[in-house]
C-alpha cells in the first residue's frame, strides 16, 4: 500500500518522529509512516526499527485509511463505571468535608457509610479519591 505525504503532513510526522516529549508510540508510529512514505518495505522498516512486521502493517495501513487520525489509539473496551461522576463528586465532596465528631478525619469506610444510599463500597472509594490524588486522612481540621 503506498503512502503519499503532504508537505504540512510530512513536517508534522518528522516534527514528532524527532520530538523528546512526544511518547514513544507516536515516535515509533510516526517513524513507520514516514519510511512507508519513502517507499521502504515492511520487512525492512520492521528491522530497522527492531519491532514486528505486523505492526509496521497496522500502522501503515491506519495511516493509508484514515490519515494523522489514524496513528492515535483506538478507544478501549471495559466495564462501564458503576459510579457516575455524580456520585465520584459526592464522594469528593465528603472526603473534602469535615469529618462526624469525634473523627478527625475521614476513613474510606466511613465515606462510603455516609454515602451507603449509593451502594458505594470503601475500595471503590479508594480509588476514586486515589484518582484525584485526595488523602482525606492526612487532612488536619
Amino acid at each position: 500500500m503506498q503512502i503519499a505525504l503532504d508537505e504540512q503532513t510530512r513536517r508534522r510526522l518528522c516534527r514528532t518522529a524527532r520530538s523528546a516529549r512526544a511518547e514513544l508510540r507516536q515516535v515509533l508510529r510516526a517513524k513507520i509512516v514516514l519510511a512507508a512514505a519513502d517507499g521502504i518495505p515492511n520487512a525492512r522498516i520492521a528491522a530497522d526499527l527492531q519491532i514486528g512486521v505486523d505492526m509496521v502493517r497496522k500502522w501503515r495501513s491506519r495511516f493509508a485509511v484514515t490519515g494523522l487520525a489514524g496513528l492515535s489509539d483506538a478507544p478501549r473496551s471495559g466495564r462501564p463505571r458503576r459510579h457516575g461522576s455524580d456520585v465520584r463528586v459526592r464522594v469528593i465532596a465528603v472526603a473534602t468535608s469535615a469529618p462526624p465528631w469525634p473523627e478527625s478525619t475521614w476513613s474510606h469506610r466511613a465515606i462510603a457509610g455516609r454515602l451507603a444510599d449509593t451502594g458505594i463500597s470503601a475500595s471503590q472509594v479508594g480509588r476514586i479519591l486515589a484518582d484525584c490524588d485526595l488523602r482525606p486522612y492526612r487532612v488536619r481540621g
